[in-house]
């Protein structure tokens, strides 16, 4: 990273930055053009899982290529100032790559689902009929390296918005 001052390296808070954000960006190498979608994700044993229709251009592209690149952010706010040069933005991110591969089993579905069910509606007792572990794709990503940087934020400010520790620490 050429900024080292803005450099996040800790992998506590890159994990935290990951299991906080609701939407990441995957980034696919396959055809004539790269493609990026936007994607709900979780995070869990250094890997990404994402669901997906079993059909369109993704899947194709992943069937083809399965090296990708994904990035989220969070705490984005446009810093303003008197002079147009001088704007900027306060945001932390993370940027990733990883390979992908499709989940078939279907209890690995269910239990990755029930990770997507706690992020995404809180906890509960989740039931996923045959029919929709069968009909949906489960893509795991085996996260290889993450890097991450927050700009406008101080170091104590990144940790206590992403794990909660009070100031000082």
């Amino acid at each position: 990273m050429r900024r080292k001052d803005k450099e996040i390296a800790d992998p506590t808070l890159l994990a935290a930055v990951l299991r906080e954000v609701f939407v990441c960006r995957i980034g696919l190498a396959g055809g004539e053009w790269p493609y990026v979608v936007p994607m709900n994700f979780v995070y869990a044993e250094e890997c990404l899982y994402l669901h997906s229709a079993g059909e369109g251009r993704k899947i194709e592209i992943l069937s083809r290529n399965n090296r990708v690149c994904f990035e989220t952010e969070t705490g984005v706010e446009l810093v303003r100032s008197e002079r147009a040069c001088d704007f900027g933005a306060r945001y932390i991110s993370v940027i990733g790559t990883g390979t992908a591969s499709f989940v078939t089993d279907a209890a690995e579905k269910s239990r990755i689902f029930d990770l997507f069910m706690e992020k995404y509606a809180g906890s509960g007792d989740w039931s996923y009929p045959e029919a929709a572990l069968r009909g949906v794709t489960v893509i795991r990503v085996d996260v290889e390296r993450l890097t991450g940087k927050a700009s406008g934020y101080t170091g104590e400010e990144v940790r206590r918005l992403l794990v909660g520790e009070p100031e000082g620490l």
